[in-house]
């Protein structure tokens, strides 16, 4: 249905891809896995056509439809059945058709002549079946029933609702144009655990071809049966779901470490013996020595050479530690309504978070997760009752896309911003949270949102909190930098509090769960697993 060969592109003087390949079958199920800001957004956007690659090409079936959901989904003032319409942009031009034939219709003057009416009257006949066949009286109840499949049930302006939702309108949008192809782009990000289920019993259902871009480790063993992945530009192909390309990958580094070894240890003998016959020769000027040097060398020189295997690729150098120890009772709510101008979101909500804590919180999209945190972070006040911070407690918040970083700042230039931190320093710190020399020059606004949020950690991790407010910090980060994530917070000395959608996340560093749903706020003992059935 698709292909890709040789695709090379680079961003800002760094390749990002080096001469791709990659095939997508009718039905296929793919999952693309590598290192925030490797490239696979850029993939996707050029088997989409909304990038041109510098080198290689991408071939099509011929009518071949592709629909792309992007990784971050912007709102605006239309409502979700106005957007999904949208997609429809050859609908659209047919309605404007239609709509053109009815006002020549509507022209007096054609009254008198018979024959331009007749010419008006086919006109319009055809304009109706042109727009009939394209599903024109039926796209308003499909752009419905896709919605209602993904849970949306609203007629807010897009630009109101969360994150997750304005993912799913966007997946519908992408549903409506009835693709051949469906190229994802983290749609898991922000969705809440019901509807992650749901996207993934919609992609086991979906006629077509999927190649999604995820960082969940379970969606991707549910619906994905081949890996793509993606490192220093090169694509590799394994057979398999996440578990199995997980286990296939560790078993060939190590036979590709135990080749390593035994190479190496060939050419160590070989190259002793080389010294030893050119010792000789030296010595005796003995041609035959001279000979069996050569022999040797041109031995080494031939073979195919076993690369050192990375048996474990550098993470994120994250070491979270608080700069004071804050009192035993860290944040507190009190019989809290919160919300948006006449709108309530929360109602008598009590929380008490103590010391040492780690809080997991989850619920629906748009059940109030962010507001909550907004509120324990101190960003929103409450409409009634009051929220207290205990004495000496720092506050660090990671606000869900990291966008309290500024855009137009340089990378350097955001990490150094109001902290006592020299250019040398800074510019060190960078590069052990895996970025390079030229993306410490380069703006904010041009960094993956797995980049950001890394940025957005090393800002924390140099103001030393000792209260973590994280909302949703998995989102957008791959695979490696959620682990190294994961061992930071267990290492970490102060009260965590974490939106998350990520069960595996959760159950590695939550001891407490907290359900935010219709406007209530509960706590539960336990992590996710203990509490899955209640919180469900």
């Amino acid at each position: 249905m698709l292909a890709a060969r040789g695709l090379t592109t680079s961003f800002g003087g760094r390749a990002i891809l080096r001469g791709a390949d990659l095939d997508v079958e009718p039905g296929a199920r793919i999952g693309v896995l590598g290192p925030n800001g490797g490239g696979k957004s850029t993939l996707l956007r050029i088997l989409a056509g909304l990038d041109e690659p510098d080198a290689g090409t991408v071939t099509c079936r011929r009518g071949l439809v592709v629909a792309h959901l992007p990784q971050i989904v912007d709102g605006d003032e239309r409502d979700p059945c106005a957007t999904v319409l949208a997609a429809r942009r050859e609908l659209a031009e047919l309605e404007a058709e239609l709509h053109a034939a009815e006002a020549r219709l509507a022209d007096p003057a054609l009254a008198a002549d018979l024959d331009a009416m007749t010419r008006a009257l086919a006109r319009h006949e055809r304009a109706l079946a042109r727009w009939t066949e394209a599903g024109g009286d039926r796209a308003q109840d499909e752009a419905q029933t896709h919605l209602r499949a993904l849970g949306i049930d609203t007629d807010r302006p897009t630009r109101e609702l969360s994150g997750g939702q304005r993912k799913l309108v966007a997946l519908a949008a992408c549903l409506a144009r009835r693709p051949d192809v469906l190229l994802l782009d983290e749609p898991e990000a922000h969705l809440d655990m019901s509807r992650r289920e749901r996207l993934g019993e919609l992609l086991d259902g979906f006629d077509g071809a999927v190649v999604t871009v995820s960082h969940d480790r379970h969606l991707l063993d549910a619906v994905v049966e081949r890996i793509v992945e993606l490192d220093q530009g090169a694509v590799r192909v394994w057979p398999g779901n996440y578990s199995a390309y997980a286990v296939a990958r560790q078993l060939e580094l190590e036979r590709q470490r135990q080749q390593y070894v035994a190479q190496q240890k060939e050419i160590a003998r070989l190259e002793e013996a080389v010294r030893r016959f050119r010792h000789w020769a030296h010595i005796r000027v003995n041609e035959r020595a001279a000979r069996q040097a050569r022999v040797k060398q041109m031995q080494i020189d031939r073979m195919d050479k076993v690369e050192r295997p990375v048996l474990e690729r550098r993470r994120m150098a994250l070491r979270l530690r608080s700069g004071t120890r804050g009192g035993s009772r860290v944040l507190e709510l009190e019989g809290v309504d919160a919300g948006y101008g006449d709108e309530l979101v929360l109602l008598d909500a009590e929380l008490v978070v103590t010391r040492g804590e780690r809080v997991g919180v989850v619920g629906p999209n748009g059940g109030g997760k962010t507001t909550l945190v907004r509120l324990l972070a101190g960003e929103l006040a409450p409409l009634a009752g009051t929220r207290k911070a205990g004495d000496g407690i720092t506050i660090g918040h990671l606000s869900q896309a990291a966008d309290a970083l500024p855009d137009d700042a340089s990378v350097l230039d955001a990490l150094r911003a109001g902290r006592s931190l020299a250019e040398d320093a800074a510019v060190r710190a960078l590069m052990a949270f895996l970025f390079d020399y030229e993306q410490t020059r380069r703006p904010v606004a041009s960094l993956s949102g797995g980049e950001r949020t890394r940025l957005a950690f090393l800002c924390l991790m140099q103001d030393a909190p000792n209260c973590l407010v994280l909302d949703e910090p998995t989102n957008h980060l791959d695979i490696e930098s959620i682990e190294a994530l994961e061992d930071a917070l267990e290492r970490y000395d102060g009260t965590v509090v974490a939106t998350s959608h990520d069960r595996y996340f959760l159950d590695r560093i939550a001891d407490r769960i907290v359900v935010v749903a219709d406007g209530e706020v509960h706590a539960y003992e336990g992590g996710w697993s203990a509490n899955a059935e209640l919180v469900a």
